[in-house]
């Protein structure tokens, strides 16, 4: 436990941001979730869910909840798949 007012508040913060933090990332993996069980699923609004997917990924990396990179990842990974269940469809 913190002894000191300084470390007392940056736990305070810690814990803000936290739980901030919590909600972009946890809706950033329930939107990819769903976008990849639409693909799966092959779904009639899958381009729907991966812009979801996308606009949520986008939004945690704008706020630093993840990095943009690791975003930029997940979106092609995405993309790939969409693209590749699309080729199998045709």
């Amino acid at each position: 436990m913190a002894n000191i007012a300084s470390a007392k508040k940056r736990n305070r913060q810690n814990e803000k941001r936290r739980l901030r933090n919590r909600v972009y990332r946890g809706r950033a993996r329930t939107f990819i979730s769903q976008a990849r069980t639409a693909i799966m699923a092959n779904d009639e609004n899958v381009e729907e869910k991966v812009r979801q997917a996308i606009s949520a990924l986008d939004r945690a990396a704008v706020n630093g909840v993840i990095h943009r990179n690791n975003a930029a990842r997940r979106k092609s990974r995405l993309m790939k798949l969409l693209a590749k269940h699309k080729q199998q469809q045709a």
